[in-house]
C-alpha cells in the first residue's frame, strides 16, 4: 500500500542508547508501511549531540539535509554539511556528531533485515 504524508506527521522518537545524546529519528518509510527492502529515516541531532558509536552487518546511505557535523567511520573523521552524501560500509564502527549551532538533519537508508 502506498504512503503519502508530510514528514512532520510522523512521530519523532528519541534515540535511547547509552552513548547517544540529543538525537531523534522519524521512521519515514519502513516495513511497518509494507516496504520490503529499505527503511528511510530522518535523523535530527541537536547541537553538541551525537549518534551512538556502533557497528552492524549492514550498510548506511546518508544524505545531509542541513547543519554541520562530523562523521567518524573506523577512526577516520569527515566534516559534513548540507548536500554531502555518506556511505558507511557494513561492519564499520561509526558515529555522527553535530558540530554546529543548529540541528543537524539527515536522511538515512538501511536495508530491512528479514
Amino acid at each position: 500500500m502506498e504512503k503519502v504524508v508530510h514528514y512532520t506527521k510522523i512521530e519523532r522518537e528519541e534515540v535511547k542508547s547509552e552513548d547517544a545524546k540529543g538525537i531523534h529519528v522519524r521512521w519515514l518509510i519502513s516495513d511497518r508501511d509494507g516496504a520490503p527492502n529499505f527503511a528511510m529515516r530522518l535523523f535530527e541531532i541537536n547541537p553538541k549531540g551525537n549518534s551512538p558509536k556502533h557497528q552492524h552487518s549492514y550498510e548506511h546511505e546518508i544524505f545531509i539535509l542541513e547543519g554541520n557535523g562530523k562523521v567518524v567511520i573506523n577512526d577516520r573523521e569527515y566534516d559534513v554539511s548540507q548536500g554531502y552524501v555518506v556511505f558507511i560500509p557494513p561492519n564499520a564502527k561509526h558515529t555522527i556528531i553535530n558540530t554546529g549551532d543548529k540541528p543537524l538533519k539527515f536522511i538515512c537508508l538501511i536495508p530491512i533485515l528479514k
